[in-house]
């Protein structure tokens, strides 16, 4: 007999869950309602597990393995493996950015700009570089384009972006107060990508989120959380909410290239139901800006596969 625990966010979804993993035969030994919230449910079977029909029986292992090692927690695993169980299919990378598709949303920047784009976010998150590449991107596209910068506190941060603004033969607009901004705003032609690069700031100070709240309210700008990767879980949902209660509603992930672990952004997205619209996977201006969607997610959280052996055996000398 096999014991497995279910765990979900209600006693419909962990049966559900125990049904598809384990089939009807399967028999409930033990339910428990977690503190947060979540259900467990522990079943029994006398036959081996079953998987829904059409899914090899170590795909869901896979992905139950993955997810894991990013750090996620197990309601969330388990919220995504439940996502992936209807879909038929023998390929992981298939089976995961196909949950993601249902449990996550993905709202790349590119399209016509209906508003103006502000970059928000702590200081050191890659607000400046993440707007050169946005504007690099919208250049390369024949698409006119706006650049403003109200980082004019920190050192060196309006040289950065007006470095790349020369490069991209764009002027480079300055804001140093909200209602320095608010003029430059309303010259945005119809149809121009205004960018707005916005000083970091630090979100527990009453001030900070003032002026940055002013900033958003005097551009009628979309703020647009920009969060490195990596950082430890329950901080980064705390500092993502914040930016959220000041009207975030997407968020460029930079630092891709740089870390193993990317439970902390998983989780925002989960709790906090941010969409994921940029991927900072390369210090390059030109391509290190890529919309999001599920299979880069799924890329990104499955493992590498393995490398072919003869290019294995070319690297060691071996014939």
């Amino acid at each position: 007999m096999r014991l497995r625990t279910f765990t979900a966010a209600s006693m419909s979804e962990a049966m559900a869950l125990v049904r598809m993993r384990l089939g009807a035969e399967a028999i409930i030994v033990a339910t428990e309602e977690g503190e947060d919230g979540a259900t467990r449910v522990t079943a029994a079977v006398d036959q081996p597990e079953r998987l829904a029909p059409g899914v090899e029986p170590d795909v869901i292992d896979v992905l139950n393995e993955a997810l894991s090692a990013h750090g996620l927690a197990p309601l969330v695993v388990e919220k995504i493996l439940c996502a992936a169980l209807p879909f038929e299919t023998d390929d992981p990378l298939l089976a995961l950015a196909s949950a993601f598709t249902t449990v996550f949303t993905f709202a790349p920047l590119d399209g016509e700009p209906r508003r103006p784009l502000l970059l928000a976010g702590p200081p050191g998150a890659g607000k400046t570089v993440s707007a050169a590449k946005l504007a690099a991107r919208a250049v390369m596209a024949g698409r006119p384009v706006r650049l403003v910068t109200a980082d004019t506190v920190r050192a060196g941060g309006i040289e950065q972006l007006e470095a790349f603004a020369h490069v991209l033969q764009l002027p480079l607009h300055r804001a140093e107060s909200a209602p320095r901004l608010a003029p430059i705003a309303a010259q945005a032609k119809p149809g121009e990508l205004l960018l707005i690069d916005s000083p970091g700031i630090n979100p527990y100070s009453a001030g900070d989120r003032r002026e940055l709240s002013q900033l958003i309210a005097a551009s009628s700008a979309e703020p647009v959380l920009v969060l490195p990767a990596g950082g430890d879980g329950v901080d980064t949902v705390e500092l993502a909410r914040i930016f959220r209660d000041l009207g975030v509603g997407r968020m460029i992930v930079t630092r891709l290239d740089m870390v193993q672990r990317l439970g902390s952004i998983i989780a925002c997205a989960d709790t906090l139901r941010l969409g994921f619209a940029e991927a900072g996977t390369s210090p390059d201006i030109a391509k290190g800006l890529n919309a999001f969607n599920p299979v880069v997610l799924a890329r990104l959280i499955l493992p590498k596969p393995a490398q072919p052996q003869r290019q294995a055996n070319a690297m060691r000398g071996s014939p």
